[in-house]
């Protein structure tokens, strides 16, 4: 082969090494999702109360749990608490939200966090009401 042809496939190749590594590093895969660990309700005349404990690896305001909600069966959102800081020295860590009122028709829901960098956590739970 000519060295013209050499020397472009070695460029090519090394243009396709830097393109991976750069991926790599960039991709949110690596973060972690936020996991909500555990959940205690508590209902007073049909209002609830949701006390919800969530684990994440927060690194600062780039990266750190934002938000939880709870929704019903059918994906509609009852409520949302927003989480208005990182938790870096406060892992788990548990927030609380009232005066949710929830129809006597839903028995179910699942609570949902949500980070900065990786979005919904797939890492849900579904917990019965009564």
């Amino acid at each position: 082969m000519s060295r013209y042809i050499l020397e472009t496939l070695w460029i090519m190749k090394m243009i396709k090494q830097t393109l991976v590594i750069i991926a790599a590093l960039s991709a949110p895969a690596f973060a972690d999702p936020a996991v909500v660990q555990n959940v205690k309700i508590s209902n007073s005349g049909g209002t609830y109360t949701f006390d919800v404990t969530i684990s994440h690896t927060d690194m600062g305001w780039d990266d750190y749990a934002d938000i939880w909600r709870i929704k019903d069966m059918n994906g509609n959102v009852l409520g949302e608490r927003p989480l208005a800081h990182p938790h870096v020295n406060e892992q788990p860590f548990t927030r609380s939200l009232s005066g949710i009122r929830i129809s006597d028709d839903v028995d179910t829901v699942v609570i949902e966090a949500h980070d900065t960098v990786t979005g919904w956590s797939p890492n849900a739970k579904t917990v019965k009401l009564r």
